[in-house]
């Protein structure tokens, strides 16, 4: 067995359930472990720690597998494992088309994002079809990807299982970026997924992410819960979920803008699949912020607006770029908004801690002399849990206000 003893004093992070092992934090190693071999991760007076992944070209050297020095890293952990997000998840959501079924660091299973698609009709979901998305980002996983796949489709039953590994955090951890069938068919080019009574469909080979926004089902939720009779204003607003979730929810019109036009023909044929009324919503291919200046340069002002922008700091040297980013949005956002019209604005950089997107949102208020009131803050839905002692994981975080 290998073994990693750490620096004294550098397993505090981990008697506190931390998944992560630093480089900086490693003394020594006794033995030669290969990319996402398990190892031991001991304390320097040798007491037992945790078993981890090697990841020999990442500074995060290793992740926590397990604190339980009796639990073996086997294919059997991996079922165990699989097995208790699905639970989860059966368990706290409900409804939904598509589903976060393994969020990483919080089911155990760090540098591993799984998706799943559900059937859209019943007889589909009868016939043991619909599609699993899987996203390996880290040594370890990628190691037990085998292992990964079987028990996956061993709990859902679902035999079809696809990578969308292109993701530059792989790179760190020395490996390709990848995508492609691992099990099952390939998945459909007209995949429909089904949530809060909206159809969406899903472009799972090229979409973002897995194809779709899940972590902003609930906010999708809540949008649609507000738009009745608003004139509301969707920024970067890709295939449309916002959209059509206000659109559901009786919005008068809704205007949507993004900069890619092929995810806004995929946000059109979204309105259609739902019989909404076309003329209702209008699609704009334009840079987000320089349509925000020029709607409120013509004089446009809406009732509800959502700022959903892309990650703007990838990392914490991005910050301070970022932070003009998130205000120059949120300051026209507010500027466009109506006596008592209500801002859903949103950050997915994990470098953006809670707190300093707050600040950043409470000063774009400011300068636009306007009197905003925090309603509810927002964040990613239960199939997203988060670890006490893991705050990384907390990447999107958001707020409702409304101005007075």
């Amino acid at each position: 067995m290998n073994i990693v003893t750490l620096k004294p004093s550098k397993e505090k992070s981990l008697l506190r359930r931390h998944p992560w092992v630093y480089a900086n934090a490693i003394d020594h190693v006794d033995g030669k472990p290969d990319v996402g071999t398990t190892v031991l991760v001991r304390a320097h007076d040798g007491r037992f720690l945790a078993r981890a992944a090697w990841s020999p070209h990442s500074q995060i050297r290793a992740r926590v597998w397990s604190f339980d020095e009796a639990e073996p890293i086997d294919h059997a952990f991996f079922k165990r494992r699989v097995q208790r997000a699905l639970a989860h998840r059966q368990t706290m959501v409900r409804d939904t088309g598509a589903v976060r079924l393994i969020f990483g660091e919080a089911d155990g299973l760090p540098g591993l994002i799984v998706d799943y698609y559900v059937p859209d009709t019943p007889a589909q979901n009868a016939a043991g079809s619909g599609q699993i998305v899987c996203q390996f980002m880290a040594a370890g996983v990628e190691a037990w990807k085998a292992a990964i796949v079987d028990a996956l489709i061993g709990a859902t039953g679902c035999p079809n299982v696809y990578e969308r590994s292109d993701v530059s955090i792989r790179e760190k951890e020395g490996l390709e970026q990848i995508t492609g069938v691992l099990a099952g068919d390939p998945p459909s080019d007209t995949l429909i997924a089904s949530e809060n009574g909206v159809r969406y469909h899903v472009d799972v080979q090229h979409g973002h992410k897995t194809g779709f926004y899940i972590d902003q089902r609930d906010n999708r939720a809540l949008v649609q819960q507000f738009a009745q009779d608003r004139d509301v204003l969707n920024c970067f607003c890709y295939t449309g979920g916002f959209s059509l979730a206000a659109l559901k929810g009786g919005a008068k019109r809704v205007v949507s803008v993004d900069s890619s036009g092929e995810a806004l023909a995929l946000a059109q044929r979204n309105v259609e699949a739902n019989g909404f009324d076309a003329a209702r919503a209008e699609w704009l291919d334009a840079d987000a912020f320089k349509t925000l200046r020029r709607l409120y340069d013509e004089g446009e002002r809406f009732d509800l607006v959502v700022l959903d922008p892309p990650k703007f700091a990838p990392s914490r040297e991005h910050v301070d770029r970022a932070a003009r980013a998130y205000k120059d949005i949120n300051l026209t956002g507010f500027r466009l908004l109506r006596p008592g019209g209500l801002l859903f604005t949103y950050s997915c950089s994990g470098a953006i801690d809670a707190d300093l997107f707050q600040k950043i949102v409470s000063g774009a208020a400011a300068d636009a002399r306007v009197d905003a009131r925090i309603l509810k803050r927002l964040g990613a839905g239960v199939d997203h849990p988060l670890l006490t002692a893991f705050p990384e994981g907390e990447y999107l975080k958001g707020l409702l206000l409304q101005i007075a």
